[in-house]
């Protein structure tokens, strides 16, 4: 099935990569962007990829757009409720990589193909990707999931503007997936750009508050899900052990929305190496995000696929 990736800028250009070397029921019909000097699209141009610099528009009028049946949106939040209003029109299956959740949340890790026949469904945030896992792990194995915080570190030169100008929407956009996929009554994400140099690869911090849970089977829970992440993100991993702290009734923390809270806090250290696929491997963010949502939609088009021949 012919793809076609809205946005040439870091996410867009290692999304394509990934579907020339690795997926299996998927090809480049078309890389879009704005910016006729983009290295995205010289680069796609190169590789024989069909290209336009003239925004979705420009990607209605493309030869061969009927035979598109896919389409990933890699640009902004704001851009894509424009660009999504016009695909549906068409009958596309829009990947959502912007943090404009107008779809439901996707993590292959956690709700897998739940989604996989909406017409549009939404990547999270990269942070999200990475650290939800590990909330939901934790929910998996307990009674309550009072709290889930996580920060996520990431290399200033892995941040592109389309990254920049969502750093608003990243923040609301994880945390809200943070309680209706993590499963935490209440959710806060922190997103940190490192300048330093060299860049480091993505580090993730995820911090939960629960009640009635083993140690041992929440540090099971987290090793099992590490794992499934890994199928699909060969180069995520847990960077220490997981810590716990105790916080007893006499010295309860306060949460807003919740109010005061006491119970098992864990803590869960994450480090994600890129594939490098394009960005060096320190760009672990947009790895995870680039795995995850091709992930989703080979199994969308191998589900198509199957039908028609049948």
């Amino acid at each position: 099935m012919k793809a076609a990736i809205i946005g040439s800028g870091n996410i867009g250009t290692d999304l394509m990569i990934k579907i020339l070397r690795t997926a299996r029921h998927l090809e480049m019909g078309a890389m879009v962007g704005i910016d006729p000097r983009s290295d995205g699209l010289a680069r796609a141009a190169r590789l024989g990829v069909p290209v336009t610099h003239e925004g979705i528009e420009g990607l209605t009028r493309l030869p061969n757009y009927a035979e598109i049946g896919v389409v990933f949106d890699a640009t902004s939040a704001k851009a894509h409720l424009y660009n999504n209003a016009l695909l549906q029109k068409d009958g596309k299956k829009v990947i959502d990589l912007t943090p404009a959740a107008i779809g439901p949340f996707t993590i292959p890790a956690i709700n897998g193909d739940a989604n996989i026949d909406e017409p549009n469904v939404n990547m999270v945030t990269c942070g999200g990707q990475a650290t939800i896992p590990m909330v939901y792990a934790v929910k998996r194995a307990t009674r309550r999931l009072i709290y889930g915080e996580i920060v996520a570190s990431i290399s200033s030169k892995s941040a592109g503007p389309g990254t920049r100008a969502n750093i608003d929407e990243f923040t609301e956009t994880t945390s809200k997936a943070i309680e209706v996929l993590g499963g935490a009554e209440r959710g806060k994400a922190v997103i940190i750009l490192n300048p330093a140099e060299p860049p480091p690869i993505m580090r993730d911090t995820v911090f939960t508050l629960s009640e009635g849970g083993d140690r041992d089977a929440i540090i099971a829970s987290i090793q099992e899900m590490a794992q499934t992440v890994q199928k699909y993100v060969p180069g995520y991993r847990l960077k220490q052990q997981v810590q716990f702290e105790e916080i007893g009734n006499n010295a309860p923390v306060r949460i807003p929305g919740i109010g005061y809270a006491h119970g098992l806090k864990t803590t869960v250290l994450l480090e994600v190496e890129g594939a490098a696929h394009y960005l060096p491997a320190y760009a672990g963010n947009l790895d995870i995000m680039t795995s995850a949502a091709l992930v989703t939609a080979d199994h969308w088009a191998a589900k198509v696929l199957a039908k028609e021949a049948a």
